[in-house]
């Protein structure tokens, strides 16, 4: 694995959203030996993204939760799926 330089760390340690990414991401696959270093480094000294990891874990159990009980039954509507889609091709177009 390439070492990294000072710049390189100082991107790493100020950047929440790609540690966020990575939070998310570790969630549903393995993440590479270096995203995970890179993320370790963040979290070395931002709190903020600390208690995002905690919260999110939390929500995604929740969430597996909910989608494995047999309590809840959840589907969309086909005229919904239909009506989303559309509004998703509108604005594709659009940008």
């Amino acid at each position: 694995m390439k070492e990294l330089n000072a710049s390189e760390l100082k991107k790493i340690a100020y950047n929440c959203r790609k540690a966020t990414f990575l939070i998310e991401k570790q969630q549903v696959e393995k993440i590479t030996a270096r995203e995970q270093l890179e993320l370790k480094i963040h979290l070395a000294g931002c709190s903020i993204c600390i208690t995002f990891m905690q919260q999110s874990l939390v929500l995604n159990q929740m969430v597996k939760k909910l989608f494995q009980s047999d309590f809840i039954k959840l589907k969309l509507d086909d005229s919904f799926k239909h009506h989303l889609q559309k509004r998703i091709e509108d604005h594709l177009e659009k940008n």
